[in-house]
């Protein structure tokens, strides 16, 4: 079954965020084409992932020493009721990640970077050895298509004033190809200039935000039409 996993991170509701309403496009522009029987949405600001525990740490500590263990025997290694319950939230995290062919991440940019949120369930998904093959070390999110669409409020593409202070992109890119998701897998799509409409210093960046929203629009639409696994690296504006 063809399967999309579906993260929004914003703290803003959907009148409001630009990412959320992105990421609706693109979950409905998919299901259009596959029905709903694949997707999976999870709200990470409605519904937080708890921060990571000492319990969490010193049992993913134990498993690491081990290497590559197999799901269904963490818990096995569980040697506390905090351990067991830090495991309990963990895992279901872990499936849906390790189900989707595709995972959508909506994602503004907040001081730069990602929201506290996002950055909540990387912590937790990230457990060790959780995206391994045990018996052969294979990567097991080679083949997993992830699309990350953000949106920000000034602009931070290459070749303007603050295109270094875009901390969101490399630190995306680089946790995702780290996990095991192939580079030509992972595709962004950002929408800059957002707040011009409401920031009065802002407000003569007015065409360039329209202009790169209606990009994003058209990006994700036909992100949302491809294949998994069939797009390029490039980032796409």
């Amino acid at each position: 079954m063809t399967s999309l996993l579906h993260l929004d991170s914003s703290a803003s509701d959907c009148d409001d965020s630009v990412t959320r309403q992105l990421t609706a496009l693109y979950a409905d522009t998919w299901r259009r084409l596959h029905g709903s029987a694949g997707y999976r949405h999870r709200d990470l600001a409605a519904e937080p992932v708890p921060l990571v525990s000492p319990a969490f740490v010193s049992l993913g500590i134990r498993v690491e020493r081990h290497g590559a263990v197999p799901l269904p025997k963490v818990a096995e290694m569980a040697d506390s009721p905090a351990e067991e319950r830090e495991w309990a939230l963990t895992l279901p995290l872990i499936a849906e990640m390790r189900a989707a062919e595709t995972v959508l991440v909506g994602v503004p940019m907040y001081n730069f970077s990602v929201p506290a949120s996002l950055k909540a369930w990387i912590d937790r998904v990230t457990f060790p050895g959780a995206f391994l093959d045990p018996g052969t070390g294979d990567r097991l999110l080679r083949g997993t298509s992830v699309v990350v669409i953000s949106a920000r409020g000034g602009c931070y593409a290459p070749g303007t004033p603050r295109e270094d202070f875009d901390f969101q992109t490399p630190y995306l890119r680089a946790y995702f190809t780290e996990l095991g998701v192939a580079p030509e897998n992972l595709r962004f799509v950002h929408a800059e200039m957002t707040r011009a409409s409401d920031v009065p210093a802002l407000a003569h960046f007015k065409p360039l935000a329209a202009n790169s929203l209606a990009a994003a629009r058209t990006a994700v639409s036909e992100l949302a039409r491809r294949p998994a696994g069939s797009g390029t690296a490039a980032r796409m504006r």
